[in-house]
């Protein structure tokens, strides 16, 4: 891989990471409800799932999406129910005084949710097709360690503003209308993905 493709990827890794998606929205409530230490199981089962979602993907899954487009399609009607449940889950999250008594997302639950996030498999998608032209292993394992280091610090920073938001939703109405507010974009982060331009 030429220095300005790779280049290129980690600009792409970077921007695709850091900008808003259900990870990003997911993870900042996650912090300003549970704080950033009882969020590093869901922050690492983003960064590690995904990395082996790239690598599934380029070493075949992409296969299947090329032979059978309707399978993409199920698979995004089956993302959007998904996503307007977790919305629903959010939005009616009991706000409590004190510390939030709920559970946040496992390591195993966000590496497993990586494979329903709609961004996730446009993300995955994109990369190997934009930056693995011969689908080499190499290539595929190239793309994959670059999302993995630039993945987990964009992601992070999510948790830490949810988590500084924190002081300003001590009281469960602000609380209350933060989480309806995160619900809100998590359902509008899949306008894209509803209606593709």
């Amino acid at each position: 891989m030429s220095l300005d493709l790779l280049l290129a990827l980690a600009l792409f890794a970077f921007v695709s990471s850091i900008t808003p998606g259900p990870n990003n929205l997911m993870l900042m409530a996650s912090g300003a409800n549970y704080g950033f230490r009882r969020t590093i199981p869901h922050m690492l089962g983003i960064g590690i799932g995904f990395t082996v979602m790239i690598l599934l993907v380029g070493t075949g899954l992409i296969r299947i999406f090329d032979t059978w487009p309707a399978s993409y399609t199920a698979l995004k009607a089956a993302s959007v129910l998904y996503l307007l449940y977790l919305a629903w889950k959010i939005a009616t999250a009991a706000p409590t005084t004190g510390k939030a008594t709920g559970q946040p997302m496992s390591f195993l639950q966000a590496a497993a949710f990586q494979w329903v996030n709609p961004k996730a498999w446009a993300m995955a998608l994109t990369a190997i097709s934009a930056y693995t032209p011969d689908r080499s292993i190499w290539a595929i394992g190239l793309v994959a360690l670059i999302f993995g280091a630039i993945n987990l610090p964009s992601v992070s920073t999510w948790t830490v503003l949810g988590q500084q938001m924190a002081r300003l939703l001590k009281d469960p109405r602000r609380l209350a209308a933060f989480n309806w507010t995160m619900a809100a974009l998590l359902i509008a982060s899949l306008y894209p993905v509803i209606w593709p331009e």
